[in-house]
């Protein structure tokens, strides 16, 4: 049967009229689960509903942790240990671990412009205080390196409900600029991925050892850190997690700021650039000094250092965090050279402060106990890690603030709701680019950043450079912006669809659950469309499969306005390979308009064409597809008929 047009109310009057038959058009079918996700479902650790499983587990870490920085070097040497606990079902004989300072080793498969500096240099390696050697044969306990993966093999397997206890000491030349997402530049150090970190071990895929290329970004467990960081006196540290001993290692005046910038809402200079050096930013050891931090459930720590630091300081109210029925707050940390203050620095504490307020009202309260923006390398470019952000490169004030938005919006996905961006960059980074659109609106009161969004896919896809979005990080062109646009650009504006077709009061709601269901957990892609499914009430495939797994695009255009006797036929071609409602809007010219919606049945039983009638009187002054542009349509000049003289 065909599919009965949709009409507003006001419609004066509505004549179906038989379509000619369409031509052959692909139409999509169902978003096919893959076998191990069907076999987690089996298993209970997944549901077809989106919920995590009754019997969902993940494992965890303790990470006990102290490296020395020698600026002068450039040099960073590490030692520690870390516990791993085994809550999954499976008995493990093998724990693998990455070393991702190996992309900058001379032999690493790189995908990206990279320096060459050495890579990791492992010293020691303990499995509950017996070293390990690298194995000499296909059996035996010992470790392999390969790429930038660590294979350990174990002299006896970790059990179900389990632990073993690992210990290191490394070493490794901290990249120069030009580094992915860290490095150094002779003023700032930032430090990231700088102890072997354990590769995460799903119910879904077992060990996810994916080695770092340098483009697609990571897939991280949760643990729990102790770190102690020695770097020179004179020199701040902005870090993941809370500093445990300010009063060894900050000077009184410093540390007299900084509790007085935990109670207010204004920006308090913590070191003013008459502040810097030791004895007045810092205590004075020659030695260095040591400074000791504390994280609980995060998935990586990393931080910035620098003695050309200023650091400002606020808070950010982020709503009933901890259910108690009171407003919690968190800290606002910025740090950042003198010369950043041409660059908007200056006001990097407030649109940080921002950023965690509105987020924390769009999506849900912010957890951590703050939230730090850092001046970084240039490479760096925007760079999320839990609760600290690197920024690099010069930018004004619409940039500054777009960047700030976009990297503490990784606080919620992916540092909090866990997905594998290194396998699907969309769902952490599309999610932030859609979320960070959101604040630019609010903060800049109307700047439209989803209109830039939108464009920026358009432009690829009319060029025919577009990448399907379920595909691997690493496999996209290189030297292409698909990658780019697909992860960030076209996930977001797939969500200004998605919020399009069911109305924004139930986007938001059903986005903020699928969010909370993941929180410190790991989703898969099935997990959010079966979130979407289940919460909006409708099986959604044929839109997942379009916008995800195809490179479909859509194309409705107004195809013919003729006459016929007191009405006037209007008929309406999808002429893309992406279906999607059509809503039209007949405006008249006694102001009065009406709107008519042709369903997406219509176009998904195979038309090409649906055509309707609509009283003449009183008199069609234009005829409109999607005037609110609330979907991605690839030819906007044929959605749009005006009569002669308009």
């Amino acid at each position: 049967m065909r599919p009965m047009l949709v009409l507003a109310l006001g419609a004066t009057l509505t004549i179906p009229v038989v379509a000619q038959p369409p031509p052959p058009r692909p139409r999509p079918y169902p978003v096919f689960e893959s076998s191990s996700f069907q076999r987690a479902v089996e298993r209970g650790t997944r549901t077809r509903t989106g919920r995590p499983g009754p019997r969902y587990w993940q494992q965890h870490a303790e990470y006990r942790l102290t490296a020395i920085l020698d600026p002068a070097a450039k040099r960073l040497s590490g030692e520690g240990t870390v516990r791993y606990h085994n809550r999954s079902p499976d008995t493990l004989r093998t724990v693998i671990f990455h070393l991702h300072q190996d992309l900058f080793a001379p032999n690493a498969i790189r995908n990206t412009p990279t320096p060459v500096t050495g890579g990791m240099e492992l010293g020691s390696l303990t499995v509950n205080g017996h070293e390990l050697r690298a194995v000499q044969s296909d059996t035996g306990a010992g470790f392999e390196r390969y790429g930038t993966g660590l294979y350990v093999r174990l002299p006896a397997p970790v059990v179900p409900g389990g632990s073993v206890e690992f210990g290191f000491s490394w070493g490794f030349t901290v990249p120069p600029d030009g580094a992915p997402r860290e490095g150094t530049d002779g003023e700032v150090f930032f430090i990231a991925y700088w102890y072997p970190q354990l590769a995460v071990y799903d119910d879904i895929s077992g060990w996810q050892d994916d080695p770092y290329q340098g483009t697609a970004e990571f897939y991280m467990g949760y643990a729990d850190y102790d770190v102690a960081l020695t770097v020179p006196e004179g020199w701040l540290i902005g870090a993941t997690g809370t500093l445990q001993n300010p009063e060894q290692v900050l000077s009184p005046p410093a540390r007299e700021r900084l509790r007085r910038a935990a109670d207010t809402r204004d920006v308090v200079h913590v070191v003013g650039e008459a502040d810097r050096g030791p004895g007045r930013a810092t205590a004075r050891d020659s030695a260095g000094l040591t400074w000791r931090y504390r994280a609980t459930a995060v998935r990586d720590f990393a931080f910035g250092v620098s003695d050309q630091y200023l650091w400002d300081a606020t808070t950010a109210t982020v709503g009933d965090q901890n259910g108690d029925g009171k407003a919690d707050r968190t800290l606002i940390h910025t740090f950042y050279r003198p010369s950043r203050r041409a660059w908007a620095w200056e006001q990097s504490a407030r649109y940080a402060q921002h950023s965690i307020e509105f987020l924390s009202t769009y999506l849900w309260p912010y957890p951590y106990p703050h939230a730090t923006a850092v001046d970084g390398v240039v490479s760096c470019s925007g760079m999320e890690y839990p609760m600290i952000t690197c920024i690099g490169g010069q930018r004004d004030t619409l940039a500054l603030y777009s960047v700030i938005v976009h990297e503490l919006g990784h606080m919620w996905f992916p540092m909090q709701v866990g997905s594998d961006e290194k396998r699907s960059a969309w769902q952490d980074e599309g999610l932030t680019r859609f979320n960070q659109a959101q604040g630019m609106r609010e903060f800049f009161r109307g700047y439209d950043r989803e209109a830039i969004a939108r464009e920026n896919y358009l432009r690829l896809a009319r060029a025919g450079g577009e990448v399907e979005l379920v595909r691997h990080g690493d496999l996209y062109p290189f030297d292409s912006p698909a990658y780019g646009i697909a992860s960030y650009d076209k996930m977001a504006t797939n969500l200004m669809a998605l919020r399009g077709l069911v109305g924004d009061r139930r986007f938001r709601e059903a986005y903020r659950e699928y969010g909370k269901r993941w929180i410190n957990r790991h989703p898969s892609p099935w997990d959010f469309w079966n979130s979407f499914n289940e919460l909006l009430g409708q099986d959604l495939s044929w839109f997942w499969r379009t916008w995800w797994f195809e490179t479909w695009t859509l194309d409705q255009a107004i195809a013919e306005v003729t006459p016929a006797g007191d009405s006037t036929r209007i008929t309406i071609e999808d002429r893309g390979l992406a279906p999607m409602p059509a809503r039209i809007v007949v405006r008249r010219g006694d102001g009065t308009s009406q709107r008519f919606e042709i369903p997406v049945t219509t176009w998904l039983a195979g038309e090409r064409r649906w055509t309707f009638q609509v009283r003449t009187a009183p008199t069609i002054a234009s005829i409109e597809i999607d005037p609110e542009r609330v979907f991605p349509d690839l030819d906007r000049s044929n959605n749009l008929w005006r009569a002669i003289g308009r």
